[in-house]
């Protein structure tokens, strides 16, 4: 298909670090932030530039102020990655955080991952998908381009719900971590991009991390490869499923993926009570080509930032106002 005929496609990546699974399961030893960037990115890099993918790593400021991650972050704006903003200290109740600790998250961010890439974000994702008309004020403040904390689906809180059957959390601990994921009623957000309503006329673009449209239900590969263990031939016919209705609905898709999806226990021991996790690195490597050979065959791939200005010379962009 040529590329002019294609509709276009976001391709982002959260770059959460190994702490911070640990933190969601009540793992004890997360402060002492240990990290996986040394083996994750140069494997995750090499796998993006076997389909010329250039994407958007979503970074947590405390990763990139550690100066044992300085060096491996400097490979991403080598390969031809951009950056966003992924909160400072990557906690699923960001959406409570007062004015002037969004302010402190987004400045200590932004100049953590200048000093270890060189570059300045354009755009947010909140941890666990959370966020708040504050937050939405501030990235406009500060001339973020766009969010994209928002994944319109109504099975959240069953995700958290496995969560904490599989965690270690305080009854505290779980009362701060009560919104991940997200509710019910984010199943009836709006798939495609909009603009938040703010006060005095102003907005900001939204991008929903993309959920099959009618269903619902959620096809970024960390899904697909939960299925895959299940059935290799459901995965593919869900991922068809996904994308022909994406199609049908005219819905470009902006599609996640998480450093988990390409690396399993066999690389990381320690995060093998994780979903998924159970698989080898060399099988998920197996289950991304099917996918992304999917992905590009069908959508003209992008970044988010690149996704945003195509976005942005639409005139007919629904708006929401902003609770």
């Amino acid at each position: 298909m040529n590329s002019k005929s294609k509709m276009n496609a976001s391709i982002s990546l959260d770059l959460d670090n190994q702490w911070a699974y640990m933190k969601v399961h009540g793992d004890e030893g997360w402060d002492n932030y240990p990290s996986y960037f040394d083996k994750f990115l140069p494997h995750g890099l090499k796998m993006l530039e076997k389909y010329n993918l250039k994407i958007t790593f979503f970074i947590v400021g405390r990763d990139a102020d550690d100066i044992k991650n300085r060096e491996v972050l400097k490979e991403i704006p080598k390969f031809g990655h951009e950056v966003g903003n992924h909160s400072y200290n990557h906690e699923a109740w960001f959406h409570l955080y007062s004015n002037d600790e969004i302010y402190k998250e987004l400045n200590d961010t932004e100049a953590a991952i200048e000093k270890s890439t060189g570059l300045l974000p354009n755009g947010f994702r909140g941890p666990g998908f959370s966020r708040s008309k504050s937050l939405f004020k501030i990235l406009l403040e500060k001339k973020y381009i766009y969010d994209a904390s928002t994944l319109p689906t109504w099975i959240g809180p069953l995700a958290r719900a496995y969560y904490f059957r599989q965690s270690d959390l305080t009854k505290e601990e779980r009362e701060t971590r009560k919104g991940l994921f997200g509710s019910f009623s984010d199943g009836l957000n709006r798939i495609k991009p909009f603009y938040w309503n703010l006060e005095n006329e102003q907005k900001l673009l939204e991008i929903p991390v993309s959920t099959i449209p009618i269903l619902r239900v959620p096809f970024h590969f960390s899904y697909l490869h939960y299925l895959a263990n299940v059935s290799v031939a459901a995965m593919k016919t869900y991922l068809q499923t996904a994308i022909t209705f994406c199609k049908i609905t005219n819905t470009e898709p902006s599609f996640l993926l998480h450093p988990l999806d390409l690396i399993g226990g066999d690389l990381i021991p320690e995060l093998k009570f994780f979903p998924g996790m159970e698989l080898s690195s060399s099988y998920k490597t197996e289950l991304f080509d099917i996918v992304m050979e999917k992905m590009t065959s069908n959508f003209n791939l992008v970044n988010m930032s690149e996704h945003a200005e195509i976005i942005l010379k639409r005139n007919n962009l629904p708006h929401k106002t902003a609770a």
